[in-house]
């Protein structure tokens, strides 16, 4: 690695393959990351981490050095709120069980949003929709989505959130996700980091956030992202203050899934974190794969 760890400034800490929601493998996604200029790359699949020895290898392959991710579903205040591990022992079992214990209702779920499709006049919707995702433990809105579109019933991805898939909508089915408390466990015990994922995305009150905030330290996270593919220039700036407030490290990830629907590609952020800031990998870098050059 060329660039000392505490100097990088395009490492980019989530984005999603085809074990989860993304249309590319582990392999074509490091290959991205290498070839757009990324320092520091993790992949951050949705509630598994089946794909993180794939990863691991194909970063080694690339020269790029690879921190283990993982974005995991958590119910807070009645919304869906994400939360990143980053740095994990991967074959940790305790994480692996629970896991697989938040995607379990994954199938059903997705069962009963394709009758509420065919309801709506969309036949078909959950075959259609497993075609893109493969393995029905990890079935999606998004692969949903896909299938709207493909089938003409959306021309693209945001007009199917619009009009499909989100509360008071066709094809919207709740499910119970992971408690904050389980999900900072499952990471710190596995050894990693656990990081509050895209905080401008969720539309919570002040009050709201600040109880998610708080909450997520009293468990032991201690991170936050700041720069993100969903982020406008103005969320950088409040959660670069937040960080700071709150002694929270800062992360940063494009939340790439796919060449075709990403705001951001792979590598491709334009800002920057603060300097201001204390950069999440600064505190990981025994936990960091490094290329067998380094």
């Amino acid at each position: 690695m060329n660039t000392p760890l505490h100097a990088l400034s395009n490492a980019d800490l989530h984005c999603h393959s085809v074990v989860s929601d993304g249309t590319l493998t582990p392999e074509l996604l490091a290959a991205r990351a290498k070839a757009h200029g990324v320092e520091l790359w993790a992949l951050t699949d949705h509630d598994e981490i089946g794909g993180q020895q794939r990863a691991i290898n194909a970063a080694r392959a690339q020269g790029l050095p690879y921190i283990t991710g993982v974005e995991v579903s958590v119910t807070f205040a009645g919304k869906v709120v994400h939360i990143v591990g980053l740095g994990f022992d991967h074959t940790n079992e305790q994480l692996q069980s629970g896991l697989r214990a938040t995607r379990g209702g994954r199938g059903a779920r997705a069962q009963d949003m394709s009758d509420d499709l065919a309801r709506a006049g969309i036949p078909g919707a959950y075959e259609g929709a497993l075609k893109y995702a493969g393995n029905p433990e990890l079935i999606s809105r998004t692969h949903f989505a896909r299938f709207l579109v493909e089938s003409g019933h959306c021309t693209d991805v945001p007009e199917v959130f619009r009009r499909y898939l989100t509360e008071g909508k066709p094809g919207f089915v709740p499910h119970k996700w992971a408690t904050l408390a389980d999900t900072v466990r499952w990471i710190r015990e596995a050894g990693g980091l656990a990081v509050i994922a895209h905080p401008g995305r969720y539309g919570f009150t002040p009050t709201e956030e600040y109880a998610l905030i708080t909450e997520f330290i009293a468990h032991g996270g201690r991170g936050i992202e700041v720069v993100t593919g969903s982020h406008t220039a103005a969320d950088v700036l409040q959660y670069t203050d937040t960080a700071l407030e709150f002694d929270l490290l800062a992360s940063r990830g494009s939340d790439f899934h796919s060449p075709a629907e990403s705001r951001v590609d792979l590598g491709k952020l334009e800002d920057h974190l603060s300097g201001r800031l204390t950069p999440v990998w600064s505190v990981l870098g025994d936990r960091i794969h490094w290329p067998s050059a380094h």
